[in-house]
């Protein structure tokens, strides 16, 4: 964060000082951790489940913090902001467990302004501020971005998917007076909610990736998810550039919101910046040509799943709007690591099993590209195995939406299903109305029993794609997959940077 003093910051966010005249300096970093604070640190004191901010003043102050923001009186020097006013509460993506009282609200509200105030100075210096947004591929596309630019300049963006109320902010606060370019992820519960976070770090440059059905159940429609995602272009200023999917007609359709230039992508003969001749691999691994205005480049891409095309072009366009060639790009899309954990994470045990640990979240859309992915990784022989769980928030469509994608799992000659969990038995009747099945699909009742069916029959050389929502834990099958060392390596050069992302 650029250095600013306590009687700044609550000039900035409309608090007064307790304990301190306010002369002392943040010139470290903004935490809600204390064991994250350095000297210079300014300590955010937020309710919790089980433990509340508020309690670690003092702690935070013994750890190098000069002050704390916090909702009420501690015993350390404080900006303590004002409640909100009635009926204004944390109504955003993720809600702050514990903030019975709105204290945890106000004081995320406080520290969103606090990064609205730090960006707009530095944007004033020449900060280029980009936002990414879609019903998936957001996490995927913000690290693929952060790849191409960081050679160019100084670049800040998330870890992991650390897109709420909470992690808009902290990230934004990472950026200084080096910092050049800040990647960001819009994500949305509802309308409105991009348009909020657009206006606590206004962006420059908007990527819209898709309009899927993830959280449908909370929005209504797809039309309704289109409206929410359409507000990141709507934020961008006239001199600003939208960075648009063409192969999806209702991001597509975006382009009437905006002020800003817009950019096209996709696989479509009228996208600016689109791949052409896409193959893929018996690993799933997709190559393409990169084609711009400027020429075109032979891409080969380390990430597994062809859905990552598209993530690749959104931000191949950014990069070339920042001044990359086509060939610096296409180079630097070849060398990609993955850094978040649980997406599309491939890691090949020493008897030849190799899992897809894809168990971060998921939709229909997500599910089906992992799903493709697999069967691309099976065509070599390999039996195959989906291990599949709940997709949340999909309200009247979850049945439906569960039917079609054990369906899609006989169609894609995907040897075995294990379904977790009741909630997801849809895709367990699906798979076995779709086909001649019998004992390929299985329905298990929970995690445990899941593993179980794996340890039982795996045979060296299969590969299984482990996926479901946060909320079912499937990320402990991929773990007790992988979980005896002398049995377990990894061989793949893309699981050599460990993510500390799962924030969100």
């Amino acid at each position: 964060m650029i250095e600013l003093s306590l009687a700044e910051i609550a000039d900035v966010v409309g608090g007064r000082l307790h304990r301190t005249d306010g002369s002392a300096v943040v010139t470290g970093s903004v935490e809600f951790d204390t064991r994250e604070l350095g000297p210079g640190g300014l300590f955010v004191a937020l309710p919790g489940e089980r433990v509340d901010g508020h309690d670690f003043a003092a702690k935070a102050v013994e750890s190098g913090a000069v002050g704390v923001l916090a909702a009420r009186e501690v015993d350390a020097p404080a900006i303590v902001v004002p409640p909100l006013p009635a009926g204004q509460g944390n109504s955003g993506s993720v809600a702050l467990t514990g903030d019975t009282d709105g204290s945890g609200a106000a004081v995320l509200a406080a520290l969103a302004k606090l990064a609205r105030h730090v960006v707009e100075r530095l944007a004033a210096g020449g900060l280029t501020v980009i936002g990414v947004t879609g019903s998936s591929g957001k996490t995927s596309t913000k690290d693929v971005i952060a790849q191409l630019i960081e050679p160019m300049a100084p670049t800040v963006a998330p870890p992991g998917s650390f897109n709420s109320e909470l992690g808009h902010p902290w990230t934004a606060l990472r950026a200084d007076a080096s910092t050049k370019f800040l990647v960001l992820e819009m994500s949305a519960r509802g309308v409105g909610h991009i348009a909020e976070a657009a206006a606590t770090t206004p962006p420059r440059i908007g990527a819209v990736l898709n309009v899927g059905s993830a959280h449908v159940g909370e929005f209504g429609s797809r039309e309704g998810i289109a409206k929410a995602k359409g507000e990141l272009v709507e934020a961008l200023p006239e001199d600003g550039l939208a960075v648009l999917n063409l192969d999806d007609p209702l991001v597509a359709a975006m382009a009437s919101r905006t002020k800003a230039r817009v950019v096209g992508v996709g696989e479509s003969a009228g996208a600016q910046v689109r791949a052409a001749d896409i193959t893929v691999d018996d690993e799933a691994r997709a190559s393409f040509r990169l084609v711009t205005p400027e020429g075109e480049a032979p891409v080969t891409l380390p990430l597994h799943g062809e859905h990552h095309v598209g993530n690749a072009l959104s931000a191949a366009a950014i990069a070339r709007e920042l001044g990359a060639t086509t060939e610096e790009i296409a180079q630097r899309l070849s060398s990609l690591q993955r850094r978040s954990e649980r997406r599309m994470d491939v890691t090949t045990r020493a008897d030849g099993v190799t899992i897809l640990n894809d168990s971060y979240n998921a939709n229909p859309e997500s599910v089906r590209a992992g799903l493709k992915a697999l069967a691309s990784m099976s065509r070599s022989g390999r039996r195959a195995w989906a291990v599949l769980g709940v997709m949340g928030e999909l309200g009247e469509d979850s049945v439906t939406a569960h039917d079609s994608i054990g369906r899609l799992v006989v169609r894609l000659n995907i040897e075995k299903l294990v379904v977790v969990g009741q909630d997801a038995a849809a895709m367990h009747q699906g798979a076995f109305q779709e086909g001649s099945w019998g004992e390929e699909s299985v329905l298990v009742p929970d995690v445990e029993a899941a593993v179980a069916v794996l340890h039982d029959q795996l045979r060296p050389g299969d590969v299984v794609l482990v996926k479901a929502s946060k909320a079912a834990g499937l990320w402990r099958v991929a773990e007790a997959l992988l979980a005896d060392p002398e049995t377990n390596t990894d061989d793949s050069p893309l699981n050599s940077e460990r993510s500390n992302g799962g924030h969100a």
